[in-house]
């Protein structure tokens, strides 16, 4: 006897309903197998017949302390929206009866989408503890270059050219340059001031991208020497810039506008219709005169793309006992670490 709501094991069943849908690649199995080998569980639900499937979520589940886990569904659910309302019932039943205390979900739709609606008709808030960027630039694939290159800014088509013109390469790389590419990585963390993964992390997130030919590692070298790299991997209509790295030497011949530029055409020949930045700050604006403190934000603009912004992070407590438990450690914790 078929039941409305089913978990889906095999990876390759799981992304030919995943594409099919125009999910997100943080919705694919190999994205779950990714985190499930750091810290998390992955478990993958649809919800329809034997006949259709309609809706479907990757959620990962996290042990935050004993008595404490969090379900987690990065950029999803997704599928056919009529059906979302009742999956969203079954999915906080489901997460609750595997012990998890909050149910957070980060879909993959604008802010002031209509399905907003249904998730608070379902008793979801939204919530300021975002895990997954809030804003982020996209790019339109579907011109051709030379209507991409005319909708950049004009420094950044001189950059272009400018980094073939001083001798800059560009070659995708393999699992042998992951090792360069973390080094770089530890390069940019320390000039930039933020933290990164082990390479470990990165090595099996190229292998698992790899399976299904879903992922490049762009690497820009002068003199054979590698000056920056970009990680960028493409599921269904969308590629997206995961991670990016570059050296403290010969900036000023334009690595990372080569990569990119190498990036887009790579996804674009690919079948993508966009190329996704990957993440901004939530408080910039299309108002080109701000005083931005962002040079990433400055840099990623340049390329022309649209500025949006995400739905953000929804809530549903199971467990206000255990939530507020949870509220309690996370607020010594800032206070220890502060």
């Amino acid at each position: 006897m078929s039941t409305p709501f089913q978990s889906i094991t095999r990876a390759e069943n799981w992304d030919v309903f995943a594409h099919a849908q125009n999910a997100h690649l943080l919705q694919t199995y190999a994205w779950g197998e990714l985190k499930s080998r750091f810290g998390w569980r992955a478990e993958r639900i649809a919800y329809g017949d034997n006949r259709e499937l309609m809706v479907g979520a990757q959620i990962l589940y996290r042990p935050l302390a004993p008595g404490l886990t969090l379900a987690y569904v990065p950029r999803g659910p997704f599928g056919d929206s009529a059906a979302f309302a009742s999956f969203l019932e079954h999915l906080k039943n489901h997460v609750r009866m595997r012990g998890a205390f909050l149910l957070k979900i980060e879909p993959d739709w604008m802010r002031g989408d209509e399905r907003d609606a249904q998730l608070r008709f379902a008793r979801l808030t939204n919530s300021t503890e975002t895990i997954q960027p809030p804003a982020t630039i996209h790019i339109d694939l579907t011109a051709d270059p030379e209507t991409l290159l005319a909708r950049m800014k004009p420094k950044w088509r001189y950059n272009i050219r400018l980094a073939e013109k001083k001798g800059v390469q560009v070659r995708a790389g393999g699992p042998a340059d992951i090792e360069a590419f973390h080094q770089l990585l530890r390069v940019t963390g320390e000039r930039d001031h933020f933290a990164i993964h082990s390479a470990a992390y990165y090595r099996t997130a190229f292998e698992l991208l790899s399976v299904r030919d879903n992922v490049r590692l762009f690497i820009a070298e002068y003199a054979q020497q590698p000056l920056a790299m970009i990680f960028v991997s493409a599921f269904a209509q969308e590629a997206i810039y995961l991670y990016g790295a570059s050296s403290n030497l010969e900036r000023q011949r334009m690595p990372n506008h080569a990569l990119h530029w190498a990036a887009m055409q790579w996804a674009k020949a690919r079948g993508c219709t966009r190329y996704d930045l990957w993440g901004i700050p939530e408080t910039i604006s299309n108002n080109e005169d701000n005083n931005l403190p962002s040079s990433l934000y400055q840099f990623k603009q340049g390329f022309g793309g649209e500025i949006v912004h995400y739905t953000g992070a929804w809530d549903f407590v199971s467990s206000p006992s255990r939530h507020q438990l949870y509220k309690l450690a996370r607020k010594y914790r800032k206070r220890s670490l502060g």
